[in-house]
Parts: structure tokens; C-alpha cells; sequence
């Protein structure tokens, strides 16, 4: 009958939290007590209630039961498919007070407020190299250990990182899904995309030290050095 009154009969000695059954302010107190009774079978993780383990279970047995009505994708968590759904609704709740710039979520905002800070409190341990983001630290480290964990399932050639996994495939398929809006031509990256723009725009922002020539890629700039470093040779 408590949830029906809303009456929260029973209160945390700690921080005061009032529940209205008994055994939610039991599994509350294990977040003071920082005990894990609950324990994963299959990889020994523990935790503090039940529900996080039951969650924490689905990871192993890859079963997704939160469903998006809009447009069937599948969740692990009830909390992931949440967030999901704001990205068919478009609000964006929440707005970073330097920029203006809005986001879905909250963990979004959170990362986009490093750029302002320029924080970067991922350092690698082997180079000194500091990231602003863990996992960008994460995929630095694999340029030390050389490990190539993304295998190409047509050609067996193994990459340290998904995107270039992916960028490769791209070789096998000849799809280019990034097209000039002015001429119709298409590219497998959307660097090359973004280098071809720049003879649209007759942007030149590479210029040459020696001669002020200006080129609209960094290639071209590096490929012109040539000139005056042969030029240098002959007369030495």
C-alpha cells in the first residue's frame, strides 16, 4: 500500500533517503557500504543489488530486450534506449553555457566541455601524449603495442583501429559514399572529399616560405618543396 500513498516510511541513516519499501533502502545502504554480494558467474564482476547484475548479464548473453518502437533498434539497457529516443525527437536539452551548442544528452555535453577547457587528462605512459578523451588514449596505445585486433574478412590485412578497418573495406566494395554537391563526384574517405572542395573554392591556405607560392592542399605544398630543394643541390 506504500506505493500507492506515496508514504517513504523508511529513511538512510547516512544521507536521510527516504524509500517506501524496506528492501529498497536495503539495496540503497550497499551504495554506503560499497559491498558487492551480487557476482557475476561468468566474468567474477561484482555488485551491489541484484538489478545491476541482471543488467550487467546481458552483456554475456548479447540479448537486447529494450526495443525502439520508431525504428527497431535494440538495447542491452532500458536507460541506453532512452537516450536513443531523443535522437528521433531532436531535443536537446542541454546547452553548453560557452557556446550555445546544445546536445541530447548530458554525457555528450560533459565530453563537449573538454574543448573549451582543452583539458586532456588521458596521458600515455609509454610517449607522454595527452588526450582529451579515454578512448582516444585507448587507440594511441595500440600504435605502441602494434596489436591489429580488425581483421579484413576479404584480404586478411589487420588494422590497430576500427575507422581504418572500415575505410579499407571500401577498397574491396569501390563504394564512395561521400559526393561533391557541385560536380557529383564521389569519394571512398571524406578527407579526399574535403581536399577536392578547396579547388571549388579556390582556397589556397598552404603557402611557400621560400617563394610565397600558395597551394589549396598540404601535398601540393609538400610536392613543390621539392623544387627548391633540388634547386639547393645543384647549387652546392
Amino acid at each position: 500500500m506504500l506505493t500507492h500513498t506515496k508514504e517513504n516510511s523508511y529513511v538512510c541513516e547516512i544521507c536521510s533517503k527516504a524509500f517506501a519499501l524496506k528492501h529498497a533502502l536495503k539495496s540503497h545502504m550497499l551504495t554506503h557500504t560499497k559491498e558487492k554480494c551480487f557476482v557475476c558467474e561468468i566474468c567474477c564482476k561484482g555488485f551491489s543489488s541484484k538489478h545491476n547484475l541482471k543488467s550487467h548479464m546481458l552483456i554475456h548473453t548479447k540479448e537486447k530486450p529494450y526495443v525502439c518502437e520508431i525504428c527497431n533498434k535494440a538495447f542491452t539497457q532500458k536507460g541506453n534506449l532512452k537516450s536513443h529516443l531523443l535522437s528521433h525527437t531532436k531535443e536537446k536539452s542541454y546547452v553548453c553555457q560557452i557556446c550555445s551548442k546544445a546536445f541530447n544528452r548530458k554525457g555528450v555535453l560533459k565530453s563537449h566541455m573538454v574543448t573549451h577547457a582543452e583539458e586532456k587528462p588521458y596521458v600515455c605512459e609509454i610517449c607522454g601524449k595527452a588526450c582529451t578523451y579515454q578512448c582516444n588514449l585507448e587507440s594511441h596505445m595500440l600504435t605502441h603495442t602494434k596489436e591489429k585486433h580488425f581483421v579484413c574478412e576479404i584480404c586478411s590485412r589487420a588494422f590497430t583501429l576500427k575507422g581504418n578497418l572500415k575505410f579499407h573495406l571500401l577498397t574491396h566494395t569501390k563504394e564512395k559514399p561521400y559526393v561533391c554537391e557541385i560536380c557529383s563526384k564521389a569519394f571512398a574517405q571524406k578527407g579526399n572529399l574535403k581536399s577536392h572542395l578547396l579547388t571549388h573554392t579556390k582556397e589556397k591556405s598552404y603557402v611557400c616560405e621560400i617563394c610565397s607560392k600558395a597551394f589549396a592542399l598540404k601535398r601540393g605544398l609538400k610536392s613543390h618543396f621539392l623544387i627548391h630543394t633540388i634547386e639547393k643541390t645543384l647549387y652546392l
